[in-house]
């Protein structure tokens, strides 16, 4: 035990140790703890939000002795938000305001409304799947991404999505439970993001800054609803911010609820729906297991900053969030057999729901100050989410006597605990034309992930239909360290042309010791063109949830059960130790601006990823095999007919590209405009597979659930009192498959949509503004699913369920907001 600390010890000792000596971008920001801060403000005259951002770093002003080295220069982040020149990596910023401008509440929703790399299903996935809308960005997986808050890690959530959709086996971090009205902008990097900001970020990182107002605030409400007349949403937001002190200290506080009722879109009901003359006459709208689920989301934060003495400054950001929801599960005729439905307590047939009630915290305190000629950043991070799951409106079939009828089906629970301690210093070499910049790191995290067993009666026999719940078997308490180190040097050999060099190194004690890097290079040609390119190496581990997750579904006649793949029955199907993903990424890109005011940039971009992990395709428990029918026994799953677990199954490449521009237009009589544009391409091929071990429908998820390419074009119009927001989406196609066998095994390629948004906004007051708008102003619904492939699911199935743009048709909405 001690020598593997030692050892551990030993890796981030010399990952500090190397950072004296090499060097890396410069972004650390300058905040005097002695005068007031000038805070960074969303603007509304901000363009849009594909306009590149880069990394610029700079010297640091010895001539002031009481300066205060944080994370992003004249920002508080760890990338700039502004564009300046010089970097070779590129970031797209989306202001508060912009995402305000989308109509969404979701602040997910409203980031992949307003950047066309990163999309998201209304629906990602199946039963408790449903509850957590997750992200891809350059079409990966969700676990690819790296979320930041303020430039820390945060922590991920305990919904592990184990049904298929375009989150299948995914265990993300869930941005949408930070308020939307605190937020000042996010920030996506999608080159060298693994090296710099840590494991995870094959695909890229998202920092959301928190606003950090000294004074003032906003507060918003909205009324929104869907054309169909369902699916009203009520939300409310407010942020203030106050000076804490004379010397530069603030305190920016913010809340967010959101009322959610249900939608649905499913077909009407393919089957018998009563055994007698009721049957012809009957209402066949009887499913609810495709549309938005309802909800209710509770959301606050606080972001603070205080000089505490001298050079130094400590902060603090907290975030606190509530949310409960009911998923619809697989409805229940009257008709089905007396194994399916208690007739009894459902004589006109049935429809069960899954419940979750999440409990999600975390909090982030540091202090930050200059000494030694460094500047230094010394966190602990710990956040936690717990959600408890039930079935409502269900039975245990195994008991027929029994009138019950919601049941406690269990808990997952996830925590993080980071604490890091990052330093940064501008070097003047002398036989360099600008200063070296040195940035260095190293964290500690502990993670943990939980299950809990359900009341007996959630699981015991065919448990509660159609949700059962965790089997004494599922029960697990795992826990992972990790010891990172990181170094990362930017420097330039001419004045034109820049370097960067960035390294990590990570040890996991249940895992290998890894190490990435990058290397990055620009060359400004002139004040207007410059090109850059970029070479990565990432890696991703799995996490606990994905290492340790069990779920048993029982059916009438049949058992779904997803096992642990370190477990022994997953060992004696043939499963290996799980790995991480380990990828390597090139990229080639450009900036320009041509003539003022009308900036453009393009990338082209290569990632590969070895061992991505997933779900293997089911196998069927041969009951002549004694040895495994002595381990279903052993483990109380002796009814299982079907089983599966998580493995290491491909290795893949994704071609793709993006290209985004905008340009400002100021008249005397017409006002401004600014218009947009964003283009993003991405292609996923499998170069091979464990082809034992999947199936179509299991490679069809990896390839084919997020579109390939995505455009967008946006004007925003103000005069006067007025605002107008116009904007155009065209989504390209996905490929859907309801099942993996049976007629629902037929792909089925929903054909590419056209969207348009409209928001017209009028001051009525400078501090007072009302707006009416619509998403989807068109009505456009996704293809049809063919009939044979939606009666093969009952006729719920009408359109596919995880549509990039959704399935719900236009939704309008009116909103006011009040600046005071």
């Amino acid at each position: 035990m001690m020598a593997g600390l030692s050892k551990k010890k030993l890796y981030l000792a010399s990952g500090m140790m190397a950072s004296s000596f090499v060097a890396v971008p410069g972004y650390a920001e300058t905040v005097s703890v002695h005068k007031p801060v000038r805070h960074y403000k969303t603007e509304k005259n901000v363009s849009s939000s594909t306009r590149p951002v880069h990394v610029a770093p700079k010297s640091v002003n010895a001539k002031d002795a009481e300066v205060v080295h944080v994370a992003a220069r004249k920002r508080n982040s760890v990338f700039m938000t502004s564009t300046p020149q010089h970097s070779t990596t590129q970031v797209t910023v989306v202001t508060g305001a912009e995402l305000m401008k989308t109509g969404q509440t979701n602040v997910l929703s409203a980031l992949a409304q307003a950047n066309p790399a990163i999309t998201t299903a209304a629906l990602p996935g199946g039963g408790a799947s449903s509850f957590v809308q997750t992200m891809q960005l350059r079409g990966q997986s969700p676990d690819d991404t790296l979320i930041l808050v303020n430039g820390h890690r945060r922590h991920i959530g305990a919904n592990f999505n184990s049904n298929s959709g375009t989150n299948w086996g995914s265990e993300p971090a869930d941005i949408s439970l930070i308020p939307v009205s605190a937020i000042d902008h996010i920030e996506v990097i999608t080159e060298g993001a693994s090296a710099l900001y840590g494991q995870d970020a094959i695909a890229g990182a998202v920092n959301i800054v928190l606003k950090h107002d000294t004074h003032g605030g906003t507060v918003n409400f909205k009324n929104s609803g869907f054309y169909a007349g369902d699916g009203q949403g009520l939300d409310g937001s407010a942020n203030y911010g106050m000076a804490l002190g004379q010397n530069g200290g603030y305190l920016d506080l913010a809340a967010q609820v959101t009322h959610q009722l249900p939608t649905t879109r499913g077909g009407d009901f393919y089957g018998t729906l009563f055994s007698d003359s009721r049957n012809e006459t009957a209402n066949r709208d009887v499913q609810r297991g495709l549309g938005i689920p309802k909800s209710t989301l509770e959301t606050i934060s606080e972001n603070m900053a205080v000089p505490v003495a001298k050079g130094f400054q400590f902060y603090s950001t907290s975030t606190f969030s509530h949310r409960r929801a009911n998923v619809a599960e697989t409805y229940r005729s009257a008709a089905d057999s007396d194994t399916w439905i208690n007739t009894n307590l459902y004589p006109l047939g049935n429809q069960p729901y899954i419940t979750m009630n999440q409990y999600d915290f975390e909090t982030d305190n540091g202090i930050r100050t200059h000494q030694l000629g460094f500047a230094w950043d010394a966190y602990i991070t710990y956040g936690r989410d717990k959600q408890d799951y039930g079935t409502k409106d269900s039975e245990n079939m195994s008991f027929p006597d029994s009138t019950q009828t919601s049941f406690y089906d269990g808990a997952s629970i996830a925590s993080e605990m980071t604490a890091g301690l990052r330093g940064s210093r501008s070097f003047h070499t002398g036989f360099l034309p600008k200063d070296i910049n040195l940035r260095f790191g190293g964290e500690y995290r502990h993670d943990t992930f939980q299950m809990t067993e359900g009341e007996a009666a959630s699981w015991e026999g065919l448990g509660a239909t159609d949700h059962p719940g965790n089997v004494p078997m599922a029960v697990t308490h795992q826990n992972r360290d990790v010891y990172e180190g990181n170094v990362n040097l930017d420097f330039y050999i001419t004045k034109k042309w820049e370097w960067t060099l960035g390294g990590r190194v990570a040890s996991y004690n249940n895992l290998a010791t890894v190490e990435t890097g990058s290397i990055g290079t620009r060359y400004d040609f002139n004040k207007r063109w410059a090109i850059r390119a970029n070479i990565n190496t990432g890696y991703r581990p799995p996490t606990l949830g994905e290492m340790s997750y069990f779920y048993s579904a029982p059916y009438p006649g049949y058992t779904v059960d997803q096992v642990p793949a370190n477990s022994a029955l997953a060992k004696y199907l043939g499963a290996g130790n799980m790995k991480g993903e380990y990828s390597r990424s090139y990229t080639i890109g450009f900036d320009a601006t041509p003539v003022d005011n009308f900036q453009i940039t393009g990338n082209l971009y290569y990632i590969a990823i070895n061992g991505r992990l997933g779900s293997t395709k089911s196998y069927s428990v041969n009951t002549n095999d004694s040895a495994l029918m002595d381990l279903l026994r052993q483990s109380n799953l002796e009814s299982a007919t079907t089983l599966s677990y998580y493995a290491n199954l491909y290795n893949t490449q994704t071609f793709g590209g993006d290209l985004n521009a905008n340009y400002t237009l100021k008249t005397r009589r017409y006002g401004k405009f600014r218009f947009s544009m964003g283009i993003n391409f991405s292609d996923n091929e499998i170069r091979s597979a464990k082809d034992n071990l999947v199936n179509e429908y299991t490679k069809m998820m990896v390839l084919h659930a997020a579109p390939k390419n995505r455009e967008q074009i946006s004007v925003n119009w103000e005069m006067g009192k007025w605002s107008v927001f116009v904007q155009e989406m065209r989504y390209g196609s996905v490929v859907y498959m309801a099942a993996p066998t049976g007629p629902g095994s037929v792909p089925f390629m929903q054909n590419p949509g056209f969207i348009t948004n409209l928001e017209v906004d009028y001051k009525i007051l400078p501090q007072w503004t009302i707006g009416v708008g619509a998403n989807n102003l068109g009505n456009k619904y996704p293809t049809r699913v063919p009939r044979a492939i939606a009666n093969s699911q009952q006729g719920l199935a009408k359109y596919a369920s995880y549509s990039p743009y959704g399935f719900n048709g236009g939704m309008y909405y009116v909103k006011t907001s009040l600046d005071f």
